[in-house]
Protein backbone atom coordinates (compact mmCIF):
# COMPACT_ATOMS: atom_id res chain seq x y z
CA UNK A 1 0.00 0.00 0.00
CA UNK A 2 1.07 3.47 -1.14
CA UNK A 3 1.01 5.92 1.42
CA UNK A 4 0.37 9.67 0.89
CA UNK A 5 3.83 11.43 0.79
CA UNK A 6 5.64 13.43 3.55
CA UNK A 7 7.31 16.76 2.87
CA UNK A 8 10.16 17.77 3.13
CA UNK A 9 11.59 20.18 5.50
CA UNK A 10 11.73 22.58 2.75
CA UNK A 11 8.48 22.09 2.15
CA UNK A 12 7.28 22.78 5.68
CA UNK A 13 9.35 26.01 6.10
CA UNK A 14 7.89 27.02 3.03
CA UNK A 15 4.30 26.51 3.95
CA UNK A 16 4.46 27.39 7.42
CA UNK A 17 5.90 30.93 6.09
CA UNK A 18 2.88 30.87 4.16
CA UNK A 19 0.63 30.75 6.91
CA UNK A 20 2.29 33.28 8.55
CA UNK A 21 2.06 35.73 5.77
CA UNK A 22 0.47 39.06 7.60
CA UNK A 23 0.91 37.50 10.44
CA UNK A 24 4.69 38.21 11.50
CA UNK A 25 3.99 40.91 13.87
CA UNK A 26 1.93 39.36 16.22
CA UNK A 27 4.73 36.80 16.25
CA UNK A 28 7.33 39.26 16.91
CA UNK A 29 4.95 40.40 19.41
CA UNK A 30 4.33 37.12 21.50
CA UNK A 31 8.94 37.11 21.24
CA UNK A 32 8.95 40.57 22.68
CA UNK A 33 6.63 39.23 25.56
CA UNK A 34 7.85 36.50 26.20
CA UNK A 35 11.37 38.34 26.44
CA UNK A 36 10.11 40.39 29.37
CA UNK A 37 8.36 37.99 30.76
CA UNK A 38 12.44 35.50 30.78
CA UNK A 39 14.30 38.96 31.77
CA UNK A 40 12.31 39.32 35.02
CA UNK A 41 12.64 36.04 36.10
CA UNK A 42 16.85 37.09 36.24
CA UNK A 43 16.00 39.74 38.81
CA UNK A 44 15.54 37.65 41.91
CA UNK A 45 19.14 35.87 41.84
CA UNK A 46 20.91 39.74 41.40
CA UNK A 47 18.39 40.49 44.45
CA UNK A 48 19.52 37.54 46.52
CA UNK A 49 22.96 38.27 45.79
CA UNK A 50 23.40 41.13 46.78
CA UNK A 51 21.77 40.38 49.56
CA UNK A 52 24.25 37.66 50.64
CA UNK A 53 26.91 39.97 50.30
CA UNK A 54 25.06 42.83 52.51
CA UNK A 55 24.56 40.70 55.44
CA UNK A 56 28.13 39.38 55.12
CA UNK A 57 29.77 42.44 54.91
CA UNK A 58 27.23 43.90 57.83
CA UNK A 59 26.27 46.92 55.70
CA UNK A 60 22.17 46.17 55.69
CA UNK A 61 20.19 48.63 55.89
CA UNK A 62 16.47 48.37 56.45
CA UNK A 63 15.25 50.46 53.66
CA UNK A 64 17.34 48.36 51.44
CA UNK A 65 15.13 45.64 52.51
CA UNK A 66 12.15 47.20 51.26
CA UNK A 67 13.53 48.30 48.47
CA UNK A 68 15.20 44.61 47.33
CA UNK A 69 11.51 43.02 48.33
CA UNK A 70 9.62 45.72 46.31
CA UNK A 71 12.04 45.04 43.37
CA UNK A 72 11.20 41.04 43.75
CA UNK A 73 7.60 41.52 43.98
CA UNK A 74 7.46 43.95 41.08
CA UNK A 75 9.54 41.50 38.93
CA UNK A 76 7.02 38.46 39.45
CA UNK A 77 4.19 40.39 38.56
CA UNK A 78 5.86 41.59 35.63
CA UNK A 79 7.33 38.32 34.70
CA UNK A 80 4.00 36.79 35.51
CA UNK A 81 1.84 38.82 33.18
CA UNK A 82 4.49 38.86 30.42
CA UNK A 83 4.50 35.06 30.45
CA UNK A 84 0.72 34.83 30.86
CA UNK A 85 0.24 37.38 27.81
CA UNK A 86 2.59 35.65 25.63
CA UNK A 87 0.76 32.50 26.16
CA UNK A 88 -2.26 33.66 24.96
CA UNK A 89 -1.16 35.85 22.23
CA UNK A 90 0.86 32.78 20.96
CA UNK A 91 -1.96 30.08 21.43
CA UNK A 92 -4.18 32.09 19.43
CA UNK A 93 -1.35 32.41 16.86
CA UNK A 94 -1.11 28.73 16.57
CA UNK A 95 -4.12 27.96 16.35
CA UNK A 96 -5.12 30.23 13.57
CA UNK A 97 -2.43 28.41 11.74
CA UNK A 98 -2.91 24.84 12.56
CA UNK A 99 -6.85 25.43 11.72
CA UNK A 100 -5.83 27.05 8.50
CA UNK A 101 -3.54 23.89 7.82
CA UNK A 102 -6.22 21.72 8.34
CA UNK A 103 -8.72 23.48 6.29
CA UNK A 104 -6.38 23.50 3.46
CA UNK A 105 -5.68 19.81 3.79
CA UNK A 106 -9.01 18.48 3.79
CA UNK A 107 -9.93 21.02 0.64
CA UNK A 108 -7.35 19.10 -0.83
CA UNK A 109 -8.18 15.86 -0.38
CA UNK A 110 -11.33 16.49 -1.39
CA UNK A 111 -9.30 17.37 -5.29
CA UNK A 112 -6.63 14.25 -4.45
CA UNK A 113 -7.24 11.76 -7.49
CA UNK A 114 -9.77 8.71 -6.05
CA UNK A 115 -6.86 6.87 -7.03
CA UNK A 116 -4.40 8.45 -4.75
CA UNK A 117 -6.64 8.22 -1.85
CA UNK A 118 -7.75 4.47 -2.28
CA UNK A 119 -3.88 3.53 -2.83
CA UNK A 120 -2.96 5.02 0.51
CA UNK A 121 -6.25 4.33 2.00
CA UNK A 122 -8.72 6.24 4.00
CA UNK A 123 -6.86 5.87 7.68
CA UNK A 124 -3.68 6.93 6.85
CA UNK A 125 -5.48 10.60 5.49
CA UNK A 126 -8.27 10.54 8.35
CA UNK A 127 -4.81 9.89 10.90
CA UNK A 128 -3.12 13.06 9.60
CA UNK A 129 -6.42 14.97 9.73
CA UNK A 130 -7.09 13.99 13.19
CA UNK A 131 -3.94 12.18 15.13
CA UNK A 132 -1.26 14.62 13.92
CA UNK A 133 -3.31 17.81 13.72
CA UNK A 134 -4.22 16.97 17.32
CA UNK A 135 -0.53 16.36 18.02
CA UNK A 136 0.65 19.78 16.45
CA UNK A 137 -2.09 21.97 18.47
CA UNK A 138 -0.67 20.12 21.77
CA UNK A 139 2.62 20.86 21.04
CA UNK A 140 2.80 24.05 19.46
CA UNK A 141 1.76 26.31 22.86
CA UNK A 142 4.82 24.26 24.52
CA UNK A 143 7.73 24.86 21.63
CA UNK A 144 7.15 28.31 20.59
CA UNK A 145 7.01 30.01 24.03
CA UNK A 146 10.17 27.58 25.04
CA UNK A 147 12.36 28.75 22.63
CA UNK A 148 11.60 32.17 22.54
CA UNK A 149 11.89 32.02 26.70
CA UNK A 150 14.70 29.91 27.00
CA UNK A 151 16.57 31.43 24.16
CA UNK A 152 16.23 34.99 25.30
CA UNK A 153 17.06 33.28 29.50
CA UNK A 154 20.01 31.20 28.52
CA UNK A 155 21.50 33.99 26.45
CA UNK A 156 20.90 36.70 29.13
CA UNK A 157 21.93 34.52 32.02
CA UNK A 158 25.52 33.27 30.54
CA UNK A 159 26.04 36.81 29.58
CA UNK A 160 25.14 38.37 33.26
CA UNK A 161 27.31 34.74 34.59
CA UNK A 162 30.31 36.13 32.78
CA UNK A 163 30.03 39.74 34.08
CA UNK A 164 29.98 38.80 37.90
CA UNK A 165 33.18 36.50 36.51
CA UNK A 166 34.45 34.95 33.63
CA UNK A 167 35.31 31.98 35.35
CA UNK A 168 31.60 30.86 36.17
CA UNK A 169 30.65 31.03 32.87
CA UNK A 170 33.75 28.88 31.96
CA UNK A 171 32.65 25.78 34.65
CA UNK A 172 29.67 25.90 32.63
CA UNK A 173 31.41 24.91 29.59
CA UNK A 174 31.81 20.99 31.31
CA UNK A 175 27.58 21.11 30.36
CA UNK A 176 28.45 21.64 26.16
CA UNK A 177 29.91 17.59 25.19
CA UNK A 178 27.06 16.16 27.37
CA UNK A 179 24.42 18.53 25.62
CA UNK A 180 25.69 17.97 22.70
CA UNK A 181 25.80 13.95 22.88
CA UNK A 182 22.71 14.04 24.38
CA UNK A 183 21.01 15.95 21.42
CA UNK A 184 22.81 13.41 19.04
CA UNK A 185 21.59 10.69 20.60
CA UNK A 186 18.06 11.82 20.34
CA UNK A 187 18.13 13.20 16.69
CA UNK A 188 19.66 9.81 15.83
CA UNK A 189 16.73 7.59 16.64
CA UNK A 190 13.55 9.71 16.83
CA UNK A 191 13.31 10.90 14.01
CA UNK A 192 12.67 7.34 12.43
CA UNK A 193 10.60 6.40 15.81
CA UNK A 194 8.27 9.07 15.55
CA UNK A 195 7.82 8.42 11.65
CA UNK A 196 7.04 4.84 12.29
CA UNK A 197 4.84 5.40 15.13
CA UNK A 198 3.02 7.89 12.72
CA UNK A 199 2.29 5.50 9.82
CA UNK A 200 1.54 2.42 12.59
CA UNK A 201 -1.54 5.03 13.62
CA UNK A 202 -2.77 5.28 10.02
CA UNK A 203 -2.57 1.50 9.35
CA UNK A 204 -4.45 0.88 12.72
CA UNK A 205 -7.08 3.92 11.52
CA UNK A 206 -7.14 2.32 8.10
CA UNK A 207 -8.06 -1.50 9.27
CA UNK A 208 -10.74 0.17 11.93
CA UNK A 209 -12.68 2.11 9.57
CA UNK A 210 -12.76 -0.74 6.74
CA UNK A 211 -14.31 -3.01 9.99
CA UNK A 212 -17.02 -0.47 10.29
CA UNK A 213 -17.58 0.91 7.17
CA UNK A 214 -18.45 -3.09 6.20
CA UNK A 215 -19.64 -4.02 9.08
CA UNK A 216 -23.10 -5.75 7.87
CA UNK A 217 -20.81 -7.84 5.77
CA UNK A 218 -18.26 -8.56 8.15
CA UNK A 219 -21.21 -9.84 10.59
CA UNK A 220 -22.71 -11.59 7.56
CA UNK A 221 -19.63 -13.71 6.47
CA UNK A 222 -18.86 -14.70 10.39
CA UNK A 223 -14.86 -12.31 9.89
CA UNK A 224 -15.30 -10.31 13.10
CA UNK A 225 -12.54 -12.65 14.67
CA UNK A 226 -10.40 -12.11 11.29
CA UNK A 227 -10.69 -8.48 11.50
CA UNK A 228 -10.54 -8.26 15.33
CA UNK A 229 -7.08 -10.01 14.67
CA UNK A 230 -6.22 -7.38 11.83
CA UNK A 231 -7.08 -4.44 14.08
CA UNK A 232 -5.25 -5.60 17.48
CA UNK A 233 -2.40 -6.25 15.60
CA UNK A 234 -2.25 -2.65 14.13
CA UNK A 235 -3.28 -1.55 17.24
CA UNK A 236 -0.26 -3.50 19.13
CA UNK A 237 2.42 -2.46 16.36
CA UNK A 238 0.75 1.07 17.95
CA UNK A 239 1.74 0.41 21.04
CA UNK A 240 5.59 -1.15 20.17
CA UNK A 241 6.58 2.33 18.61
CA UNK A 242 4.73 4.52 21.43
CA UNK A 243 6.98 2.46 24.03
CA UNK A 244 10.23 2.67 21.75
CA UNK A 245 9.44 6.57 21.58
CA UNK A 246 9.30 6.73 25.75
CA UNK A 247 12.06 4.83 25.77
CA UNK A 248 14.13 7.47 23.91
CA UNK A 249 12.64 9.88 25.39
CA UNK A 250 14.00 8.82 29.44
CA UNK A 251 16.95 8.09 28.20
CA UNK A 252 17.50 11.89 26.92
CA UNK A 253 16.08 13.13 29.74
CA UNK A 254 18.56 11.08 32.24
CA UNK A 255 21.48 12.54 30.35
CA UNK A 256 19.76 16.47 30.49
CA UNK A 257 19.88 15.21 34.19
CA UNK A 258 23.18 14.13 34.23
CA UNK A 259 24.11 17.94 32.47
CA UNK A 260 22.29 19.67 35.39
CA UNK A 261 24.45 17.25 38.41
CA UNK A 262 27.74 18.27 36.19
CA UNK A 263 27.13 21.91 36.13
CA UNK A 264 25.79 22.46 39.75
CA UNK A 265 29.03 20.65 40.91
CA UNK A 266 30.75 22.83 38.65
CA UNK A 267 29.66 26.02 39.44
CA UNK A 268 30.06 25.07 43.32
CA UNK A 269 33.69 23.86 42.92
CA UNK A 270 34.61 27.47 41.24
CA UNK A 271 32.83 29.10 44.07
CA UNK A 272 34.44 27.50 46.13
CA UNK A 273 37.75 28.23 45.20
CA UNK A 274 37.07 31.98 43.96
CA UNK A 275 35.53 32.65 47.45
CA UNK A 276 38.60 31.13 49.67
CA UNK A 277 41.31 32.65 47.97
CA UNK A 278 39.63 36.14 48.14
CA UNK A 279 38.85 36.53 44.33
CA UNK A 280 35.21 36.49 44.44
CA UNK A 281 32.39 37.02 47.28
CA UNK A 282 30.01 34.33 48.73
CA UNK A 283 26.96 36.79 47.29
CA UNK A 284 28.39 36.64 43.48
CA UNK A 285 28.63 33.09 44.02
CA UNK A 286 25.62 32.85 45.34
CA UNK A 287 24.06 34.66 42.22
CA UNK A 288 25.82 32.52 39.87
CA UNK A 289 24.36 29.19 41.36
CA UNK A 290 20.87 30.94 41.66
CA UNK A 291 21.74 31.70 38.10
CA UNK A 292 22.34 28.45 37.18
CA UNK A 293 19.57 27.10 38.78
CA UNK A 294 17.60 29.43 36.70
CA UNK A 295 18.74 28.06 33.98
CA UNK A 296 17.45 24.54 34.96
CA UNK A 297 14.20 24.73 33.35
CA UNK A 298 15.25 27.08 30.65
CA UNK A 299 18.02 24.61 28.97
CA UNK A 300 15.82 21.51 29.78
CA UNK A 301 13.04 23.45 28.28
CA UNK A 302 15.16 23.85 25.32
CA UNK A 303 15.94 20.62 24.82
CA UNK A 304 13.24 18.82 25.91
CA UNK A 305 11.00 21.17 23.43
CA UNK A 306 13.21 19.39 20.78
CA UNK A 307 11.60 16.15 21.52
CA UNK A 308 7.91 18.25 20.94
CA UNK A 309 9.32 19.77 18.06
CA UNK A 310 10.71 16.54 16.36
CA UNK A 311 7.23 14.98 17.33
CA UNK A 312 5.21 17.95 15.64
CA UNK A 313 7.21 18.54 13.12
CA UNK A 314 6.87 14.70 11.88
CA UNK A 315 3.17 15.59 11.98
CA UNK A 316 3.64 18.86 10.45
CA UNK A 317 5.59 17.15 7.32
CA UNK A 318 2.98 14.69 7.13
CA UNK A 319 0.29 17.28 7.14
CA UNK A 320 2.37 19.55 4.30
CA UNK A 321 2.65 16.09 2.50
CA UNK A 322 -1.16 16.24 1.32
CA UNK A 323 -0.68 19.62 0.71
CA UNK A 324 2.20 19.40 -1.54
CA UNK A 325 0.01 15.78 -3.16
CA UNK A 326 -0.39 16.91 -6.84
CA UNK A 327 -3.92 17.34 -8.17
CA UNK A 328 -3.62 15.70 -11.35
CA UNK A 329 -6.01 17.17 -14.43
CA UNK A 330 -8.36 14.68 -16.17
CA UNK A 331 -6.50 11.87 -17.87
CA UNK A 332 -6.63 12.40 -22.22
CA UNK A 333 -8.35 15.39 -22.36
CA UNK A 334 -7.65 15.46 -26.00
CA UNK A 335 -10.04 14.17 -28.45
CA UNK A 336 -9.79 11.06 -30.74
CA UNK A 337 -10.32 10.21 -34.39
CA UNK A 338 -13.77 8.94 -34.98
CA UNK A 339 -13.49 5.62 -37.22
CA UNK A 340 -15.75 5.62 -40.14
CA UNK A 341 -19.44 4.90 -39.68
CA UNK A 342 -19.19 1.13 -41.40
CA UNK A 343 -17.16 0.47 -38.34
CA UNK A 344 -19.85 0.81 -35.89
CA UNK A 345 -23.16 -0.91 -36.15
CA UNK A 346 -25.19 1.47 -33.81
CA UNK A 347 -26.00 3.99 -36.03
CA UNK A 348 -24.29 6.86 -33.90
CA UNK A 349 -23.23 10.05 -35.85
CA UNK A 350 -19.68 8.88 -36.42
CA UNK A 351 -19.10 12.29 -37.93
CA UNK A 352 -18.34 14.16 -34.26
CA UNK A 353 -15.59 13.30 -32.03
CA UNK A 354 -16.12 10.20 -29.24
CA UNK A 355 -17.11 11.43 -25.75
CA UNK A 356 -14.74 8.27 -24.45
CA UNK A 357 -12.46 6.35 -26.59
CA UNK A 358 -9.57 3.84 -25.74
CA UNK A 359 -7.06 2.44 -27.73
CA UNK A 360 -4.40 -0.13 -27.13
CA UNK A 361 -5.15 -0.23 -23.34
CA UNK A 362 -3.30 -2.32 -21.42
CA UNK A 363 -3.29 -2.24 -17.28
CA UNK A 364 -1.88 -4.42 -14.29
CA UNK A 365 -2.66 -4.00 -10.84
CA UNK A 366 0.71 -5.78 -10.31
CA UNK A 367 3.44 -6.21 -12.27
CA UNK A 368 3.32 -9.44 -14.35
CA UNK A 369 -0.21 -9.93 -13.64
CA UNK A 370 -1.91 -7.89 -16.28
CA UNK A 371 -5.97 -6.78 -16.03
CA UNK A 372 -6.48 -6.15 -19.71
CA UNK A 373 -4.75 -6.75 -22.78
CA UNK A 374 -5.40 -3.98 -25.78
CA UNK A 375 -8.72 -3.00 -25.01
CA UNK A 376 -9.98 -0.67 -27.98
CA UNK A 377 -13.53 1.08 -27.53
CA UNK A 378 -15.17 4.28 -28.45
CA UNK A 379 -18.87 5.79 -26.68
CA UNK A 380 -20.13 8.74 -29.50
CA UNK A 381 -22.79 11.51 -28.20
CA UNK A 382 -25.62 9.71 -27.11
CA UNK A 383 -24.68 6.18 -27.65
CA UNK A 384 -24.75 3.67 -24.91
CA UNK A 385 -22.39 0.71 -24.53
CA UNK A 386 -22.58 -1.58 -22.24
CA UNK A 387 -19.10 -4.17 -21.02
CA UNK A 388 -20.45 -7.53 -20.02
CA UNK A 389 -18.54 -10.98 -19.31
CA UNK A 390 -17.32 -12.76 -15.97
CA UNK A 391 -16.42 -11.17 -12.38
CA UNK A 392 -12.80 -10.84 -13.05
CA UNK A 393 -12.96 -9.95 -16.94
CA UNK A 394 -11.58 -5.98 -16.16
CA UNK A 395 -14.99 -4.41 -16.65
CA UNK A 396 -14.85 -2.48 -13.68
CA UNK A 397 -11.03 -1.31 -14.22
CA UNK A 398 -12.34 0.21 -17.65
CA UNK A 399 -14.68 2.30 -15.75
CA UNK A 400 -11.86 3.10 -13.12
CA UNK A 401 -9.88 3.80 -16.22
CA UNK A 402 -12.08 5.98 -18.26
CA UNK A 403 -13.20 8.15 -14.79
CA UNK A 404 -10.04 8.87 -14.28
CA UNK A 405 -8.94 7.05 -10.93
CA UNK A 406 -6.57 4.67 -13.04
CA UNK A 407 -4.01 4.97 -15.74
CA UNK A 408 -2.90 2.78 -17.97
CA UNK A 409 0.46 0.99 -18.36
CA UNK A 410 0.05 1.06 -22.38
CA UNK A 411 -1.96 2.83 -24.73
CA UNK A 412 -4.42 6.14 -24.40
CA UNK A 413 -7.52 6.97 -22.70
CA UNK A 414 -9.35 10.21 -23.56
CA UNK A 415 -12.46 12.36 -23.47
CA UNK A 416 -12.99 15.26 -26.04
CA UNK A 417 -11.98 18.44 -24.98
CA UNK A 418 -15.58 19.84 -25.01
CA UNK A 419 -16.76 17.22 -22.44
CA UNK A 420 -13.74 17.33 -20.05
CA UNK A 421 -14.89 17.26 -16.65
CA UNK A 422 -18.43 16.69 -17.62
CA UNK A 423 -18.27 12.72 -16.88
CA UNK A 424 -19.98 11.33 -13.63
CA UNK A 425 -19.42 7.68 -11.98
CA UNK A 426 -21.95 5.93 -10.17
CA UNK A 427 -20.87 2.91 -8.79
CA UNK A 428 -22.76 -0.22 -6.92
CA UNK A 429 -21.49 1.51 -3.66
CA UNK A 430 -23.82 4.40 -3.25
CA UNK A 431 -23.89 6.44 -0.15
CA UNK A 432 -26.56 8.15 1.79
CA UNK A 433 -25.05 11.10 3.87
CA UNK A 434 -26.54 12.08 7.08
CA UNK A 435 -28.87 14.94 5.92
CA UNK A 436 -32.35 15.28 4.73
CA UNK A 437 -33.18 14.29 1.24
CA UNK A 438 -33.19 17.60 -0.36
CA UNK A 439 -29.33 17.83 0.69
CA UNK A 440 -28.71 14.36 -0.63
CA UNK A 441 -29.91 15.33 -4.05
CA UNK A 442 -28.81 19.24 -3.92
CA UNK A 443 -25.27 18.12 -3.54
CA UNK A 444 -24.41 18.30 -7.39
CA UNK A 445 -27.03 20.81 -7.93
CA UNK A 446 -27.48 23.38 -4.94
CA UNK A 447 -29.72 25.85 -6.56
CA UNK A 448 -32.14 23.49 -7.78
CA UNK A 449 -35.91 24.01 -6.42
CA UNK A 450 -37.90 21.28 -4.69
CA UNK A 451 -40.62 21.32 -7.63
CA UNK A 452 -37.68 20.26 -9.67
CA UNK A 453 -36.81 17.92 -7.37
CA UNK A 454 -39.78 15.74 -6.88
CA UNK A 455 -39.85 15.80 -10.75
CA UNK A 456 -36.24 14.31 -10.87
CA UNK A 457 -37.52 11.41 -8.53
CA UNK A 458 -40.45 10.58 -10.61
CA UNK A 459 -38.48 10.53 -13.67
CA UNK A 460 -36.20 7.85 -11.89
CA UNK A 461 -39.37 6.17 -10.32
CA UNK A 462 -38.70 7.54 -7.21
CA UNK A 463 -42.09 9.07 -6.38
CA UNK A 464 -43.02 6.03 -3.87
CA UNK A 465 -39.91 7.09 -2.06
CA UNK A 466 -41.61 10.77 -1.62
CA UNK A 467 -44.79 8.70 -0.44
CA UNK A 468 -43.33 6.60 2.39
CA UNK A 469 -40.76 9.18 4.01
CA UNK A 470 -42.48 10.89 7.00
CA UNK A 471 -41.54 14.64 5.97
CA UNK A 472 -40.79 14.25 2.13
CA UNK A 473 -37.53 16.04 1.02
CA UNK A 474 -37.12 17.15 4.59
CA UNK A 475 -36.56 14.19 6.07
CA UNK A 476 -33.06 13.09 7.54
CA UNK A 477 -31.47 10.25 6.13
CA UNK A 478 -28.24 8.04 6.71
CA UNK A 479 -27.32 6.89 10.20
CA UNK A 480 -28.92 9.51 12.05
CA UNK A 481 -32.52 9.71 10.43
CA UNK A 482 -34.40 7.24 8.09
CA UNK A 483 -32.37 4.14 6.77
CA UNK A 484 -32.89 3.84 2.71
CA UNK A 485 -33.22 0.02 0.92
CA UNK A 486 -30.87 -0.93 -1.00
CA UNK A 487 -33.19 -0.05 -4.08
CA UNK A 488 -34.06 3.45 -2.69
CA UNK A 489 -30.39 4.41 -2.33
CA UNK A 490 -29.40 3.31 -5.88
CA UNK A 491 -32.66 5.50 -7.02
CA UNK A 492 -30.79 8.23 -5.10
CA UNK A 493 -27.86 8.36 -6.64
CA UNK A 494 -29.71 8.05 -10.25
CA UNK A 495 -31.59 11.08 -9.30
CA UNK A 496 -27.99 13.21 -8.52
CA UNK A 497 -26.84 11.66 -12.12
CA UNK A 498 -29.79 13.80 -13.60
CA UNK A 499 -29.63 16.58 -11.58
CA UNK A 500 -25.82 16.95 -12.35
CA UNK A 501 -27.44 16.38 -16.80
CA UNK A 502 -23.21 15.01 -17.52
CA UNK A 503 -22.55 15.07 -21.17
CA UNK A 504 -20.95 10.91 -19.80
CA UNK A 505 -22.70 8.80 -17.75
CA UNK A 506 -20.45 5.77 -16.15
CA UNK A 507 -22.61 3.06 -14.57
CA UNK A 508 -20.30 0.50 -13.08
CA UNK A 509 -22.72 -2.24 -12.12
CA UNK A 510 -24.59 0.60 -10.51
CA UNK A 511 -27.59 -1.07 -9.32
CA UNK A 512 -26.49 -4.30 -8.88
CA UNK A 513 -26.82 -4.71 -4.51
CA UNK A 514 -30.60 -3.79 -4.95
CA UNK A 515 -31.62 -7.26 -5.54
CA UNK A 516 -33.79 -8.42 -8.12
CA UNK A 517 -36.80 -7.52 -7.21
CA UNK A 518 -36.19 -3.86 -7.77
CA UNK A 519 -34.23 -4.53 -11.34
CA UNK A 520 -37.21 -3.39 -13.12
CA UNK A 521 -37.99 -0.53 -11.73
CA UNK A 522 -33.81 0.25 -11.68
CA UNK A 523 -33.45 -0.56 -15.17
CA UNK A 524 -36.11 1.86 -16.44
CA UNK A 525 -34.42 4.37 -14.26
CA UNK A 526 -30.92 3.47 -15.67
CA UNK A 527 -33.01 4.04 -18.67
CA UNK A 528 -34.11 7.39 -18.06
CA UNK A 529 -30.52 8.60 -17.13
CA UNK A 530 -29.06 7.42 -20.34
CA UNK A 531 -31.37 9.00 -22.64
CA UNK A 532 -29.46 11.37 -24.80
CA UNK A 533 -26.35 10.77 -23.15
CA UNK A 534 -22.84 8.96 -23.92
CA UNK A 535 -23.00 5.69 -21.02
CA UNK A 536 -20.25 3.06 -20.43
CA UNK A 537 -22.73 0.50 -18.36
CA UNK A 538 -21.22 -1.89 -16.69
CA UNK A 539 -24.16 -4.62 -16.94
CA UNK A 540 -24.59 -7.18 -14.04
CA UNK A 541 -27.99 -8.02 -15.43
CA UNK A 542 -27.82 -8.56 -19.09
CA UNK A 543 -31.43 -6.97 -19.37
CA UNK A 544 -29.52 -3.74 -19.14
CA UNK A 545 -27.32 -4.89 -21.36
CA UNK A 546 -30.10 -5.79 -24.42
CA UNK A 547 -31.22 -1.74 -24.10
CA UNK A 548 -27.72 -0.27 -24.78
CA UNK A 549 -26.73 0.35 -28.22
CA UNK A 550 -23.76 -1.89 -28.16
CA UNK A 551 -22.33 -4.44 -26.18
CA UNK A 552 -18.89 -5.63 -25.58
CA UNK A 553 -18.17 -9.23 -24.14
CA UNK A 554 -14.76 -9.10 -22.14
CA UNK A 555 -13.13 -12.84 -21.11
CA UNK A 556 -9.81 -12.33 -19.32
CA UNK A 557 -9.57 -8.38 -20.31
CA UNK A 558 -9.77 -9.17 -23.91
CA UNK A 559 -12.37 -8.13 -25.77
CA UNK A 560 -13.74 -11.27 -27.63
CA UNK A 561 -17.47 -9.95 -29.02
CA UNK A 562 -18.73 -6.47 -29.75
CA UNK A 563 -22.18 -6.02 -31.52
CA UNK A 564 -25.88 -5.06 -30.85
CA UNK A 565 -27.84 -7.39 -28.69
CA UNK A 566 -29.85 -9.10 -31.23
CA UNK A 567 -26.50 -9.30 -33.73
CA UNK A 568 -25.10 -11.21 -31.04
CA UNK A 569 -27.51 -13.66 -29.94
CA UNK A 570 -27.86 -14.85 -33.16
CA UNK A 571 -24.13 -15.26 -33.93
CA UNK A 572 -24.44 -18.24 -31.60
CA UNK A 573 -20.76 -16.93 -29.56
CA UNK A 574 -20.15 -16.22 -25.53
CA UNK A 575 -22.88 -13.74 -25.47
CA UNK A 576 -25.41 -15.93 -26.45
CA UNK A 577 -24.34 -18.44 -24.05
CA UNK A 578 -24.46 -16.25 -21.18
CA UNK A 579 -27.87 -14.81 -22.52
CA UNK A 580 -29.43 -18.43 -22.50
CA UNK A 581 -28.08 -18.77 -18.76
CA UNK A 582 -29.20 -15.70 -17.52
CA UNK A 583 -33.09 -16.11 -19.66
CA UNK A 584 -32.78 -19.35 -17.96
CA UNK A 585 -32.05 -18.33 -14.13
CA UNK A 586 -35.10 -15.16 -14.40
CA UNK A 587 -37.43 -16.02 -12.13
CA UNK A 588 -40.80 -16.09 -13.65
CA UNK A 589 -43.15 -13.44 -14.86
Amino acid sequence: MTRLPTASAAEVASEVAVELRGRWARLLLVVLVLAVGAASGLVAPVVLGQMVDAVQDGTGQVHQLWGWGALLVLAALVGATATAAGVVIAARLYEAVVARLRERMVARAFQLPQRVVETAGSGDLISRATDDVAEISQAAPRIVPALTGSVFTVAVTLVGMAVIDLRYAAALLVLVPVHVLAVRYYLRHAPQVYAAQRAAMAERAHHLLASLHGLATVRAYRLEEAHLHRTRTASWQVVRWELLARIVQNRFFGRLNLAEYLGTAALLGMGYLLVVTGHGTLGAATTAVLFFLRLFDPINSLLIVIDDLQSAFTSLARIVGVLRTPVHERVGAASAAARPASDDPTGADQSSAPVLSLTGVDFAYRPGHPVLHGVDLQVHPGQSLALVGESGAGKSTIAALAAGILRPDRGTVRTSTAQAGQALLVTQETHTFSATLRANLTLVAPTVGDDQLRQVLSAVGGAELLDRLPDGLDTLLGDDGQRLTPAEAQLVALARVLLADPTLVLLDEATAEAGSAAAGQLDAATATVLAGRAGLVIAHRLSQARECDRILVLDEGRVVEQGRHTELVAAGGRYATMWAAWAAARPAG
